[in-house]
């Protein structure tokens, strides 16, 4: 079996500022790329992301680069690049076979390409993974014990990566099924948002686990009808994320959500954030897709209309309240 120990990641911000210190926490050499100047500069000489991860001490054997081409020597890259910027990166990286573990969540507009799909076109011929499941990134920078699905083409390749990601508190669990764990990541943090919006308008919380239940029955409709396992979107990657996301500010997209809810402009709360919130950019996809596709999304076609500014939060909720009543299982 394949192992893997010299690990890069692509993406400075939040998410990919804890992997990496995940995996340097006990001093093994990790190669971080950021784009932003000042969160190179930061990493390396106050061993801090103060930008998107202030508060978490990081490793000295943590080094950040601005150059794509320090990473080739890497035998393994996470790749934590928000899908819309996806293409443009993976165009600049250096030849190579080191895996591409995608930890990003969402679908590219136009194309309705998931991460593994657009390294498909851009990266031909790479081994390619997906990390997903329920996790903050404060918390995994920190060592809390964090369980997370890592789903890859083959079972070797799945199970080589995992036991080479897994650590004392990190927990990777090892599928085949790279569809469902991208589907699940895509559609919870969507669902975030309409939970946000439940919190953020004062619903109460009868009214955020019918949500959660009905959203749920959304990701699994999507997912099957595109080739997804159901044992893949009731687990780590989906149910256990979804839960997550949606029950904690901590979560970006809820917390968006929460204004939303009390009735903020769409286009005022995301201009005001350094971080994505990556159910608004993938809430109008996941909804173009649907449509396409024939699937009922309705959570979702509501969230997309909303971060669009076509509605306002009390018009989601009231054509949310309106539907006709259906038997559970529709």
């Amino acid at each position: 079996m394949t192992s893997y120990s010299n690990f890069g990641v692509i993406g400075g911000g939040a998410w990919g500022t804890a992997l990496a210190q995940m995996l340097a926490a006990e001093g093994a050499p990790v190669r971080l790329w950021a784009r932003e100047e000042d969160v190179v500069e930061a990493i390396n000489v106050q061993h801090r992301n103060p930008l998107f991860l202030p508060g978490a001490p990081l490793s000295p054997s943590l080094g950040a680069t601005g150059d794509l081409g320090d990473l080739a020597a890497c035998d393994a890259l996470l790749v934590v690049v928000p899908v819309p910027f996806l293409r443009a990166v993976l165009a600049q990286l250096p030849p190579g076979n080191a895996p591409l573990i995608f930890c990003s969540k969402g679908m590219e507009a136009g194309s309705f390409a998931f991460p593994i799909d657009i390294a498909g076109d851009v990266c031909a011929g790479r081994p390619l993974a997906v990390l997903s499941g329920p996790t903050f990134a404060h918390e995994v920078a920190a060592g809390l014990p964090t369980a997370i699905t890592l789903a890859a083409a083959d079972t070797e390749t799945a199970e080589a990566i995992a036991q080479a990601l897994a650590r004392p508190h990190f927990r990777p669990y090892a599928s085949t099924d790279m569809i469902g764990a991208e589907i699940g990541g895509a559609v919870k943090n969507i669902l975030a948002i309409a939970c946000g919006i439940v919190d953020g308008a004062g619903l109460g919380l009868n009214a955020r686990a019918a949500l959660i239940s009905r959203g749920f029955a959304e990701m699994t409709r999507f997912g099957l009808s595109r080739g997804a396992q159901a044992e893949t979107l009731a687990g780590l990657a989906g149910l256990g994320d979804l839960v997550l996301t949606c029950t904690s500010s901590n979560s970006r997209n809820f917390a968006l959500g929460q204004g939303l809810g009390r009735g903020e402009d769409a286009a005022t709360l995301m201009a005001d954030r350094r971080t994505v919130a990556e159910g608004a950019f993938s809430a109008p996809v996941v909804a173009e897709a649907a449509r396409v596709d024939g699937i009922d999304m309705p959570i979702t076609d509501a969230v997309a209309r909303l971060v669009a500014g076509d509605i306002r939060a009390s018009e989601a909720i009231h054509a949310l309240l309106s539907r006709p009543l259906r038997s559970e299982g529709r």
